[in-house]
């Protein structure tokens, strides 16, 4: 494994399944009576948050503390950032109390990157989400949950999603999940297609390892899984298109159109959803969304990433076995 985790395009094949077959060492121990690992014990991972999120951080939080590292979390609001201290500042104060990790989410994309590749910090860093950039451990708990639900959790193992058609739909435009898995399912060997208004297109989309359709009823009989994307409001400065029940009816996916989807295909969301809007109660509450299990699986993903950076020498299966025997 690399030492840092900025974005899922630096992941290569081996790495990604890598990472996923450690995350199911990791959800077999979350189905015994005592959760945790010794694998991080004496480690210190700073969870540095300069954007809210409820989910990711105490995704993270669990993670490490399944894995006996000691945590410290860390909010701008309300904290030297807010009187002006600069991430340098940030990183230095960190680097002199001897953090092994930082998790890092930002608003400017890029910042996890200058964070690696300053010198400011002698850490491991791992993005938790920047600006409109890379999510990457978002799209590795997606894929593995796809894995899970679409190959099997034991059949999966060393597998990767190789002819698998996954149709991701919405705002992709301000989505730095969409670019995650868009990468990280392309390297994973899935045929990935955008669907969404000509508005949520990022310029230079066409260059992406994806295929795009502005029609959703014609992709979702030939599709293994589909993920519905938020419509980030809070990122947009203008007009996207005319009214969100037109988008609704366009975009969003309800029980019809869920009826047109293969019998084992899945839905994906990764959270918050806007019922109503791209995703109906209906279909958010159906046994083919996966949105609750991908917060589960983002716990054993996270833990997978953590334990190969920071401490990964030898097999997860061998820590956990060493753990049960005792």
């Amino acid at each position: 494994m690399m030492r840092h985790l900025i974005s899922a395009a630096d992941l290569s094949r081996d790495d990604a399944v890598l990472i996923l077959d450690t995350a199911e060492e990791m959800a077999r121990v979350a189905d015994r009576p005592i959760k945790k690992l010794p694998a991080l014990r004496g480690r210190t991972v700073v969870n540095l948050f300069f954007e809210d999120s409820t989910r990711t951080r105490i995704s993270f939080e669990a993670a490490e503390k399944r894995l006996s590292a000691d945590v410290i979390n860390f909010a701008a609001k309300g904290s030297s950032v807010s009187k002006g201290e600069s991430l340098k500042d940030t990183a230095q104060t960190l680097e002199a109390m001897g953090v092994d990790a930082v998790v890092i989410r930002h608003g400017a994309s890029g910042a996890p990157y200058n964070l690696a590749t300053s010198g400011w910090i002698d850490a491991a860093v791992i993005n938790a989400g920047d600006g409109t950039h890379q999510h990457p451990t978002q799209a590795l708990l997606d894929a593995f949950t796809m894995r899970r639900r679409l190959i099997g959790p034991d059949a999966g193992l060393g597998q990767d999603l190789g002819g698998k058609r996954i149709t991701i739909v919405g705002d992709v435009l301000h989505s730095r999940v969409a670019r995650s898995n868009v990468d990280l399912l392309h390297t994973l060997g899935a045929q990935v297609t955008l669907v969404a208004p000509p508005t949520l297109l990022p310029v230079g989309v066409e260059t992406w390892p994806c295929e795009v359709s502005y029609d959703l009823d014609q992709v979702l009989a030939k599709s293994d899984a589909v993920m519905m994307l938020r419509v980030q409001r809070e990122r947009m400065n203008a007009a996207f298109f005319p009214t969100e029940r037109e988008y609704a009816r366009r975009y969003g996916l309800d029980g019809d159109r869920m009826a047109k989807m293969p019998e084992h295909a899945i839905v994906m969301h990764p959270g918050p959803m806007v019922r109503g809007m791209e995703i109906t109660a209906d279909v958010a509450d159906s046994e083919r969304c996966t949105a609750i299990e991908q917060v589960a699986n983002g716990v054993h993903t996270r833990m997978a990433v953590l334990y190969l950076l920071l401490g990964g020498n030898e097999p997860a299966g061998a820590t956990t076995r060493t753990e049960e025997s005792k």
